[in-house]
């Protein structure tokens, strides 16, 4: 796309945020490749809703604005280790849509492997540590998380979604702002039910066929979706993984033996 048109995208991905309320006021910022040493990004307090084309602010790679251009985010250090961090992404989406946010602000990942779609799309969506904006302490919380997942909760904050283009960045947030939804729908209901572990397999050899990032080092959940067993084979504990023929008493021993091996039951899940 030509310079003109990541600007007009710019403008339209930043209607679209403001409109669905994933954005208020000044909130959020948005950035995209223009090439292999500039980047484009939404101006410092500016509403996202109202942009122009001649709005955007075009940096280098340090976040430094062009001669003539406007004053950049205040959070493009965000923007920038990510860009540093995965050279396959080529834009960046950043609000606080409300749901999604609510779930950070609690100290909870949107992690629970529950939705097929949102495991096959995005694998899962860790929540990384608090960091305060526009400092260095934001991108360094998120570092960890960055290499492998394609979309973040920031405690206390808001979320951040990773594309290879300006749309696939916002869908990946309408992603994120859905699921959010749903799992809250879930729990008022009496709690969302896990897709079983063989199943969560299958789906994750359907993203990797669509050659989508595989399971990230380092995220327990992660490694825990991709390492789930198949019934009667047994986990790095060394327990057996239920089979369909067990019974009641089976079930509830087996159970029984996995709460002893859990040492933290939020690891991975909740920064406290």
């Amino acid at each position: 796309m030509s310079e003109r048109e990541l600007r007009e995208a710019l403008v339209e991905i930043g209607r679209r945020c403001y409109q669905r309320g994933y954005l208020s006021a000044y909130d959020g910022n948005l950035s995209v490749r223009l090439n292999s040493e500039q980047l484009l990004v939404t101006p410092s307090g500016a509403c996202k809703g109202l942009l122009q084309p001649q709005d955007i602010v075009r940096t280098d790679l340090q976040g430094h604005p062009a001669a003539g251009q406007g004053r950049v985010s205040s959070e493009i250090k965000m923007h920038l280790v990510i860009y540093q961090s995965r050279p396959d992404v080529a834009a960046v989406v950043h609000g606080h849509p409300p749901t999604a946010t609510g779930f950070a602000v609690a100290g909870i990942a949107l992690d629970r492997p529950a939705l097929a779609e949102v495991i096959v799309s995005l694998g899962c969506i860790p929540l990384a540590g608090y960091g305060t904006p526009s400092t260095d302490e934001l991108p360094e919380a998120m570092r960890p998380w960055i290499v492998g997942h394609d979309a973040l909760l920031m405690a206390n904050h808001g979320a951040v979604a990773l594309g290879r283009d300006l749309f696939e960045a916002y869908f990946r947030m309408e992603t994120i702002e859905h699921f959010a939804r749903i799992s809250l729908t879930a729990t008022l209901l009496g709690g969302a039910r896990d897709i079983p572990s063989h199943k969560v397999a299958e789906l994750l050899r359907i993203r990797e066929r669509l050659g989508l990032p595989p399971a990230t080092p380092g995220c327990p959940r992660c490694e825990a979706l991709a390492s789930a067993p198949p019934a009667g084979a047994r986990n790095r504990c060394g327990l057996e993984a239920p089979a369909a023929d067990w019974s009641e008493d089976d079930l509830v021993e087996w159970i029984a033996r996995v709460l002893e091996h859990l040492a933290d039951p939020h690891a991975g899940r909740r920064v406290e």
